[in-house]
């Protein structure tokens, strides 16, 4: 008894320490941007490069520090695969979605790139009227949107603009099934898509191409940005396949790659090659979650054979 008291006490002082010496001071830093960026908001309107530049550099601190968490603090093992990407590189991103923890893996991609503060994510519309997150958020140029493309013209319309004129570095970044991977949610993508003539997913839900069409008929003679990024997210948990680690254990769960693998893989594909029409561009979206079906069964396959998932360490 006295020795699993012991324990205890050890553990809880662990979970204290953590708390106020590792993720307060976070929390604590997340406050002081959102409040920072809300005050910059009003200048947005009026200067909105100047403002955009300096939010990005408020974000990245607050995006860092929680990466920082996940990967140094609680030992998290993010492996990177597939094609290098160049350096400062605009480019619209688009990947599956799991779970919350599917932004550690963008972003580890994103640092080594050095494009982290210049991450934009798809948000809900319904966030703008949070104070202070809200205002931080659309003070960033952060898309909210509310995935109706017909409501969603005009928030877009104002981010492309600044992309456009004001030469804004970006990764616009979007999860283009909507929703994350659930298997009531991928039971329904699979009836859907056998009612439609599509193929049927693997580990994946349908994406959705409106919005990805939309971007990449905007963006693509806009001259500082290059690419498409597809990148493909895949987790296991002990031998559980797309098993993710919850936001809870990515920032108070130590040792994490001990039981958890988080695996990114990434192709570039030049803007300039994508096809000319919406229907073209629809197609060949649909052609990339083809293949990250495909790349997943074989993930699964390594999973169940006890083989590594090969690619590079994020640990530098």
């Amino acid at each position: 008894m006295a020795s699993l008291n012991r324990q205890i006490v050890a553990c809880l002082f662990l979970v204290l320490r953590f708390v106020f010496l590792t993720f307060g001071p976070w929390l604590a830093h997340v406050v002081i941007a959102d409040v920072l960026l809300s005050c910059l908001l009003p200048f947005a309107f009026v200067f909105p490069t100047y403002t955009y530049h300096l939010a990005s550099t408020i974000a990245e601190s607050v995006w860092r520090g929680v990466q920082r968490i996940c990967e140094d603090s609680n030992g998290a093992d993010i492996i990177l695969a597939g094609d290098e990407l160049p350096a400062g590189e605009s480019a619209i991103v688009v990947a599956n979605h799991i779970e919350w923890s599917d932004f550690y893996l963008i972003q580890a991609l994103a640092i080594r790139a050095g494009m982290l503060g210049r991450c934009r994510w798809f948000a809900k519309n319904a966030l703008k009227w949070v104070p202070v997150l809200g205002w931080g958020l659309l003070a960033m140029g952060m898309p909210l949107v509310s995935r109706k493309w017909a409501e969603d013209k005009d928030e877009m319309e104002r981010l492309f603009s600044g992309i456009k004129k004001g030469g804004w570095p970006i990764w616009l970044v979007s999860f283009s099934e909507g929703t994350r991977y659930r298997p009531k949610k991928h039971a329904e993508a699979v009836r859907w898509c056998e009612a439609n003539g599509k193929s049927s997913p693997q580990y994946t839900l349908h994406p959705r191409v409106k919005g990805f069409v939309a971007t990449v008929q905007q963006l693509r003679k806009t001259p500082h940005v290059k690419a498409v990024y597809d990148i493909t997210i895949a987790y296991a948990e002990d031998d559980k396949f797309m098993s993710p680690p919850s936001f809870f254990k990515t920032v108070f769960q130590p040792n994490l790659a001990q039981r958890h693998r988080m695996y990114a893989h990434v192709q570039r594909f030049e803007l300039s090659t994508l096809p000319e029409t919406d229907g073209e561009i629809a197609e060949w979206l649909e052609e990339r979650w083809v293949g990250k079906g495909e790349r997943l069964a074989t993930l699964k396959k390594s999973l169940d054979y006890g083989e590594p998932w090969k690619g590079t360490t994020n640990k530098v």
